[in-house]
């Protein structure tokens, strides 16, 4: 195995990896409201510590979509405090970097920048948390690119097809080839590589001497037909894919036997589910490149917070309860209370000797209570535990296998109880939700003018992203586009429009024009969502609209009754020019979004049909992509699709040496090391 002292030299790559890092997470909790950023500042004191050339992150920087102003401002404060300096780059970038960043309004690495000092870039794509949306299609990323602190890469701007140009380094006589991809619908890029419309562009000269890294923010287990990226999806010439979104740490690479790349799995720095994945060590990557060599080493966290999780089934424990006992439910709880008591000793023991270790741990018991067995009080139950563990509130999580009657359907004829079942085992997404359930509702329910996806798609966006007027924007938008199709058809019956309207749902059926209609609606909820901002701001008579903007990022507290007599009524008052607004204003407003709803409800094909069309064009955002209009650029070439066995035997018959080294304080097994797995001339 080649030594770390050995790779460090002048033709060497350190890069730092990690993934998940979701700033953020429960921020506000008084207990774990720091985790994230004391995250945070070891991986970036890591990386300053070994000296690494740049820090590569594979998604999830923040938790939110549009983090606080708390979150933004320690993010910004950790990456200039670890991340600029008088150290000089040893690395250069040879690719065109418009094109690597041809969505920033500074093109360029934020090293070449005159007015910035870096000695750490960080090179990030973006994750399903933080991904780009809106109008503008912004990100959190964006601001971080634009203040030159990220280099932001991995975007695509077309829904239909894939160009992915790396971003090409060489430090001596090692070239390095990044690639990367920012999350994107698992469904969406899945369809696309079925229908080859992800391509790979590689450099035209000494394409063997490059070594191909990529890194992807995608679902990596299979959740679904089409919900997750087989790895057989990727290109073989990769060497090595940095996988994020996936939270279990497997760090330590695997061999994909059919494509002959390896495969990372970072895994997230701070527990965001109580679920098994999320106990295993936490780790980041010291990835140590030379040439075609590759040397991966672990480095545990030390600032994340210890978890422990156990599953109790009751009916497994016939010897000390059953249903039938008596004071079955006093020695259920003295029984899950030696349980907690096990794991809190247990995370005791492995915190010492670790001071940065918090000292509350995560603890979780999962009591299984089917078979005749009673839920206890929690609440009581975890009182004696506040001043030992960081989640006190839900450390005990009940888990029963229902007995569902089969044949008690909803008017949709669709089996709720059998499908949320389901659901729950196989932690499926709420719009997987809504399609399942048109996909076995009856004909008497089926949607007419919205398609399952985009339905799904408008319920996620108001679930995960607080988008309220989603569905009726996409409502709207779909009713009009559907007039104007019949308006240009020139269908007058109610037989043949029905038999159309069907006719063209279809047709749109898992196309890029679905996609971009769902997009569009989104954007108008967006917009709207601003407007409504900005006319209660001129409804306010007090003039104190900017203090609802400062005031966001805190909860919202219910208006007190303002009929209590003078004194509680003016206190109402004044309350509500803090942003939470007076009484007659409200009155008025929730009057105009009354209306506005009758007016929408109100709305069908038939009337539309006698509306005139609108004078203004719809804006469209269809961008086409031409692999033809890489072949003027010198440097790059699309890559050609080759056949497996021509592809296998070419692999077979190049060299590359591979080594890894692990902790020293665990013993697992080396797939580097193992000669069977090394190629050989």
């Amino acid at each position: 195995m080649t030594s770390e002292t050995n790779l460090d030299d002048k033709d060497t790559f350190k890069i730092l990896i990690a993934t998940d890092i979701h700033l953020g997470f429960m921020e506000k909790d008084a207990i774990r409201g720091n985790d994230t950023f004391n995250s945070l500042e070891e991986i970036l004191k890591c990386a300053k510590t070994n000296q690494v050339d740049f820090i590569l992150l594979g998604g999830d920087l923040f938790h939110e979509n549009k983090p606080s102003r708390r979150c933004l401002n320690t993010c910004i404060s950790l990456l200039r405090q670890y991340c600029m300096g008088e150290t000089p780059i040893l690395f250069n970038i040879l690719s065109d970097q418009a094109v690597n960043f041809n969505n920033s309004k500074f093109p360029w690495v934020n090293y070449q920048d005159d007015n910035l000092n870096i000695s750490i870039p960080v090179f990030s794509v973006h994750g399903n948390h933080d991904d780009p949306t809106g109008s503008d299609g912004l990100c959190a990323l964006d601001l971080l690119s634009s203040a030159g602190l990220v280099n932001h890469f991995g975007r695509s701007q077309s829904v239909e097809r894939i160009e992915i140009s790396p971003v090409l380094l060489q430090k001596g006589q090692t070239k390095l080839a990044l690639y990367g991809i920012g999350s994107i619908p698992d469904e969406r890029l899945y369809r696309m590589f079925v229908n080859n419309h992800v391509t790979m562009l590689r450099p035209k000269e000494d394409q063997d001497q490059w070594f191909n890294l990529f890194t992807i923010h995608q679902n990596r287990s299979k959740h679904g037909a089409t919900n997750y990226i087989p790895e057989q999806f990727l290109d073989d010439f990769l060497d090595l894919v940095v996988w994020g979104h996936e939270h279990e740490c497997l760090i330590t690479p695997t061999r994909n036997e059919q494509q002959l790349f390896y495969v990372t799995q970072p895994g997230s720095s701070v527990v965001t589910s109580l679920s098994p994945g999320e106990a295993v060590k936490k780790h980041i990557g010291l990835l140590r490149i030379k040439g075609k060599k590759m040397n991966l080493q672990k480095i545990p966290l030390q600032t994340v917070r210890q978890f422990y999780i156990q599953d109790l089934v009751l009916l497994d424990h016939p010897d000390l309860f059953t249903p039938n006992t008596t004071h079955v439910t006093k020695d259920v709880i003295q029984y899950c209370s030696n349980k907690v008591e096990e794991m809190l000793e247990e995370a005791e023991k492995d915190r010492m000797g670790c001071p940065l270790t918090p000292e509350k741990p995560l603890i979780r018991l999962r009591v299984d209570y089917s078979g005749g067995f009673e839920a206890f009080n929690s609440t009581r139950f975890s009182q004696k535990y506040v001043e030992r563990a960081a989640n006190p509130k839900d450390i005990i999580h009940f888990l029963r296998r229902r007995e569902t009657k089969e044949g008690i359907k909803d008017e949709g004829g669709v089996e709720i109880g059998t499908l949320l079942a389901r659901t729950a085992i196989e932690g499926q997404r709420v719009e997987d939700l809504v399609k399942q359930y048109f996909e076995q509702a009856e004909k008497s329910v089926q949607l007419s003018l919205l398609t399952e996806q985009g339905m799904g798609k408008a319920v996620q966006e108001f679930v995960d992203k607080e988008e309220k007027s989603a569905i009726e924007e996409l409502i709207k938008y779909q009713l009009e586009k559907t007039q104007r199709h019949l308006m240009a058809r020139g269908v007058n019956t109610e037989d043949d429009i029905d038999t159309e309207i069907q006719r063209f749902r279809d047709s749109k059926k898992n196309t890029a024009e679905e996609d971009e209609e769902i997009k569009e609606a989104m954007n108008r909820a967006k917009s709207h969502r601003v407007e409504r901002g900005s006319t209660n701001q001129d409804l306010d008579p007090s003039g104190l609209g900017a203090d609802l903007t400062l005031d966001s990022d805190e909860d919202s507290v219910p208006t007190p009754a303002t009929n209590r007599g003078r004194a509680r009524g003016g206190s109402a008052r004044s309350r509500g020019g803090r942003g939470r607004g007076n009484a007659v204003i409200g009155k008025k407003l929730a009057s105009q979004s009354r209306s506005m709803k009758a007016s929408t409800e109100s709305r069908n094909i038939m009337e539309g049909m006698h509306r005139p069309r609108r004078s203004a064009a719809t804006k469209t955002y269809t961008e086409e992509v031409d692999a033809d209009d890489f072949d003027d650029k010198p440097s790059m070439k699309v890559n050609q699709p080759m056949s497996r066995q021509g592809s296998q035997s070419q692999r077979q018959s190049s060299s590359r040496a591979v080594t890894y080294d692990s902790d020293t304080d665990e013993d697992e097994f080396d797939p580097f090391n193992d000669p069977s797995v090394r190629r050989h001339k």
